[in-house]
């Protein structure tokens, strides 16, 4: 990144985390206010584990906006990123003619954005969603706007809407053609359910073969089985989540969580050509997941899986070490691999050998690269650092 000769520049820093979906948001109805075809419900995650943090610098010195992403430049010119500065200019734009005429900064500055993440980018961990609900807090925060943000996080990545709440968030599809009625709502706060957990099982960091908004479109245009969900499952199946969740009944949220996953997926392979999101190591945790219920005879542990290979697996506290132990006896990480579970610090224990024979699964070396053990977590946070004298910012952010 280039050097900027010392000027005053007004600097606004904020982290937003990663939503993970247990009624999946699948399809459009707009392609462009990114409206989608049903509703879909999050849990919001630890930012200690899983963040974006992105500054954003305004002066008038800036010849033009740019953006940096994980310390490399990225395209400015992105249509959904241009959608959501167009948007908050706009939003200030009314509000300083409305209270506000002599403000600081003016809506002719540039910004310089830079933005990274802590964990592995269109990996299917939903890094857009979090990129965006950064970026979108960030310049309102700087240009003084406040508005219903999620209607313009939206418009950068649709599910970015859920990760401006902590907790259990809703994003309602709404009816309005102009999208004023899609937006987040928190259905229980972080604080809600304590003992929830989740482990996100990393399977690959690689970049998924087929970008979530590519493959929605060819979802929607071929795959009858999609309309079926939107139109005649979901629904019922977000009502009953939302009873779910807000009468932390782990038993009915897990099922809903992994049926739902498992139509997602279906979805996409009823889609023409068929996207594959799962791989082998994908299918042998789903067996795993299910083996390991079947031996207690209740459902302790759930899947979800987003458009990646990626494991989330939701459990109560209780039973974290266990499973925990489970995967790294039927996915032995490498001795000198280093940390195999990072986050939340997870107690040590043994396996019965009942369940070690009633799973009955061949154990496969390396399969899960390593294990982000986390809970939920609050909406985004911001530092405010106005004003600040400085060269070379973007470079201390990489």
């Amino acid at each position: 990144m280039p050097e900027t000769n010392s000027h005053n520049v007004s600097m606004i820093t904020c982290t937003a985390p990663v939503n993970i979906a247990v009624i999946k948001y699948w399809g459009k109805r707009d392609e462009e206010l990114i409206l989608p075809i049903n509703s879909s419900l999050s849990v919001t995650l630890h930012q200690d584990q899983l963040k974006t943090t992105t500054t954003v610098a305004c002066s008038r010195n800036f010849q033009e906006d740019r953006i940096w992403l994980n310390g490399k430049e990225e395209d400015i010119n992105q249509p959904r990123l241009q959608s959501c500065l167009r948007e908050i200019r706009r939003l200030a734009r009314k509000r300083r003619n409305e209270e506000d005429p002599n403000a600081e900064i003016t809506l002719s500055h540039r910004v310089h954005i830079c933005s990274v993440n802590n964990f592995p980018t269109a990996a299917g961990l939903a890094s857009s969603a979090a990129g965006y609900a950064c970026l979108v807090y960030s310049l309102s925060r700087l240009f003084g706007v406040d508005a219903e943000l999620s209607l313009v996080a939206r418009q950068g990545s649709g599910s970015a809407c859920r990760s401006m709440y902590g907790g259990f968030v809703q994003w309602k599809m709404g009816e309005r053609q102009d999208g004023k009625d899609s937006v987040a709502e928190q259905v229980a706060p972080e604080t809600h359910w304590p003992e929830l957990r989740v482990l996100v099982l990393v399977v690959s960091a690689e970049r998924k073969p087929v970008g979530s908004t590519s493959g929605m479109q060819t979802s929607v245009q071929t795959s009858k089985l999609l309309k079926h969900r939107a139109d005649s499952v979901v629904p019922a199946r977000m009502d009953d989540m939302i009873r779910a969740v807000r009468g932390r009944d782990f038993a009915t949220f897990a099922e809903l969580t992994m049926k739902d996953s498992n139509q997602f997926h279906a979805t996409c392979l009823d889609t023409f050509p068929p996207i594959f999101y799962l791989n082998d190591i994908s299918r042998k945790v789903i067996n795993l997941v299910h083996r390991y219920n079947r031996h207690y005879r209740e459902t302790r542990v759930a899947y979800t899986f987003d458009a990646g290979p990626n494991a989330v697996i939701y459990l109560l506290r209780d039973h974290v070490p266990e499973f925990v132990q489970a995967v790294r006896h039927f996915f032995p990480p490498e001795s000198n691999g280093g940390e195999f579970v990072k986050g939340l610090p997870v107690h040590s224990a043994s396996l019965p050998d009942e369940l070690v024979r009633d799973i009955g699964m061949e154990p496969t070396p390396k399969g899960i690269s390593y294990i982000i053990s986390t809970k939920n977590e609050i909406r985004v946070k911001f530092f405010n650092v106005k004003n600040a004298r400085t060269s070379g910012w973007h470079k201390k952010r990489k």
